[in-house]
């Protein structure tokens, strides 16, 4: 890519073509996964752009409109399927140093795309008591643009359900990729938009979230013989309403002894556990109902007269599970399940009895429409591409669906299916095609069979190739 033009109608915004810090720039945890390591590990854009303002987004957008240049938005990088890595080179727009806390009020903050999690917490902790719902495990590195554009939920999901529900997204502001980029507002329904598009149709430059009441949350770890009494404990803990309860985290031994090393002198190597996260108040009840069920409390945070070097809970479970197991042995990847309600803890014993010690169990217990379901990050022992297609099959042939963390597109990940209402958004504000090519299957090839078994390969990742 010729940068000369670009860069003289984008006099005064950072630019950087340096080769390593544009490949570092290309990267997200997209090696979690064997399948994607081997197709994107060559992917890197061309530079990288920084704007530090909504019309500096702007005049990138409008210039790479007119060069026919690709943008694909990036955040911090965390997440895991290569949702920010640009297929197509281009720029990658790093939106890292958009990351003011712009307004705090009543169960609301108002903060830009590249602004932290947890620096947005300690902000509304400071200012009034207040935290945000929920936040992937990757809570202290991820930005909230990203976690909008590419999450689903996470810890405090238990609570307040997936990202995508109505209400946990107050409002996006974006820029469409036109000649000459819109600024767009979207509140309500409309926010489903752009959320959890990986930027394919409009970029993030302001977001409003929800906030709920902040407590010192107790991290506790109990104890059981089995994975079924974990997953039932877990089930149980999280339909008694009175508990205020922020992350139930059933995880099958020998998971905790084996990977969760700075824990493991609290557990044995044949125990599971369940990793929760306890508001202070509820406490009393948490122990109560956890000697009724038979579990052993192996660790309380607040017991504890040293804390030094250990992780927080919520750094044992979501993504950071599997973090933590690939950390000790490089083989191992995981999968993304979805277990029916409301017979999901039969469906998680099921396959969990099939595949024994091949699918270590992992499951994160989340509210869907008013009552507690549950997701599954199962690790594999990953041996073979087909072995892994197996697997896939025989978990959707037992009614479990699987959102496909070895694809990089947004159908193979999710539901194979088209989302005709983000499809007919892009139309509207990115006619050319340029925001993250390849990410959006409908866009790209609107004939594509999702039942032929094959992965999709966008056509630019190949010519890379």
């Amino acid at each position: 890519m010729d940068l000369s033009g670009l860069r003289r109608d984008l006099d005064g915004i950072k630019i950087e073509d340096h080769p390593a810090i544009v490949q570092q720039k290309s990267r997200d945890f997209y090696w979690y996964s064997p399948i994607l390591k081997a197709e994107l590990d060559n992917v890197k854009g061309d530079a990288i752009a920084s704007p530090k303002s909504e019309e500096e987004v702007i005049q990138v957008l409008a210039a790479c409109w007119r060069h026919g240049v690709p943008v694909t938005p990036r955040g911090s990088g965390t997440g895991n399927y290569g949702q920010a890595m640009p297929l197509s080179g281009g720029v990658v727009l790093s939106l890292a140093d958009m990351n003011t806390v712009k307004s705090i009020g009543a169960g609301r903050v108002v903060a830009g795309p590249g602004a932290v999690l947890a620096e947005i917490d300690k902000a509304t902790r400071a200012n009034s008591g207040q935290e945000l719902r929920m936040s992937p495990s990757t809570y202290n590195t991820a930005s909230v643009g990203g976690f909008v554009a590419g999450g689903s939920g996470g810890v405090g999901s238990i609570r307040w359900g997936g990202l995508r529900d109505l209400g946990n997204v107050i409002r996006l502001r974006i820029v469409t990729m036109e000649a000459e980029p819109r600024v767009l507002e979207l509140t309500g329904e409309d926010v489903l938009k752009v959320m959890h598009a990986y930027g394919t149709n409009g970029i993030i430059t302001e977001v409003e979230m929800p906030l709920t009441v902040s407590y010192d949350w107790i991290d506790v770890i109990v104890g059981f013989d089995e994975f079924e009494g974990a997953v039932r404990f877990g089930n149980d803990l999280g339909i008694q309403d009175g508990i205020l309860a922020k992350l139930i985290t059933p995880i099958a031994a020998p998971i905790p002894y084996d990977y969760f090393k700075r824990h493991q002198k609290y557990v044995r190597r044949e125990q599971s556990i369940v990793v929760c996260m306890i508001a202070p108040h509820a406490m009393d009840a948490f122990l109560a109902f956890t000697a009724r069920s038979n579990g052993e409390i192996v660790f309380r945070a607040d017991k504890q007269p040293d804390l030094k070097g250990l992780p927080p809970a919520y750094e044992l479970t979501w993504n950071h599970t599997t973090l933590r197991a690939l950390r000790v042995d490089p083989t191992i990847t995981y999968l993304q399940v979805r277990y029916p309600f409301p017979d999901h803890v039969e469906h998680i014993m099921a396959m969990a009895k099939r595949f024994g010690d091949e699918l270590p169990g992992h499951v994160e217990y989340i509210r869907f429409d008013g009552s507690i379901g549950a997701a599954g990050l199962p690790l594999v022992r990953f041996t073979t591409e087909e072995r892994l297609d197996e697997i896939i099959r025989l978990h959707e042939d037992n009614g479990c669906w699987i959102f496909n963390p070895h694809r990089y597109t947004l159908e193979e990940g999710g539901m194979k299916q088209t989302d005709e209402v983000q499809l007919s958004f892009k139309r509207e504000v990115d006619a050319k095609g340029l925001l993250n090519p390849g990410k959006m299957i409908a866009w790209e090839n609107p004939a594509y069979d999702y039942h032929t078994g094959k992965p999709f390969l966008f056509k630019g990742l190949q010519k890379a190739g």
